[in-house]
């Protein structure tokens, strides 16, 4: 049985988000409103290290380094203010929260690449075989 919340929820979640997953390499495409309607769209391009779910509130946490520096922004991922969501890379992981990033730095930050089906590959690329 549904509660009438979930009811209302329901019709709030977005149906466009591609399947992700921990580990994966993503770019977060956000509505910027600036000065008299204006409006831009910032790109956010890092790992996924946390995807809290839970219905409407359900976050995603993506971090990159910048210049030396770990950024790490969380994002609604049900809000008009996400334009979009791409995957970029798929990796590979043992773990549901990727927090011991924050301690790595340069190549030992990285995360195993692990092959992309055809069907999820980035718009304007082909998957070699």
């Amino acid at each position: 049985m549904s509660t009438p919340v979930e009811l209302v929820e329901q019709s709030y979640l977005r149906t466009d988000i591609p399947q992700i997953e921990i580990g994966d390499t993503v770019r977060v495409h956000t509505k910027i409103s600036e000065g008299d309607n204006k409006e831009r769209i910032q790109i956010f391009e890092g790992v996924v290290i946390r995807w809290r779910r839970g219905g409407v509130a359900s976050t995603l946490t993506v971090r990159k380094v910048s210049h030396g520096v770990g950024v790490e922004r969380i994002f609604p991922i049900h809000t008009p203010t996400v334009a979009k969501i791409e995957i970029k890379a798929r990796g590979t992981v043992r773990r549901a929260r990727l927090y011991y990033l924050r301690d790595l730095a340069g190549k030992a930050a990285r995360i195993k690449a692990r092959a992309m089906d055809t069907d999820e590959a980035p718009s304007g690329e082909s998957k070699k075989d």
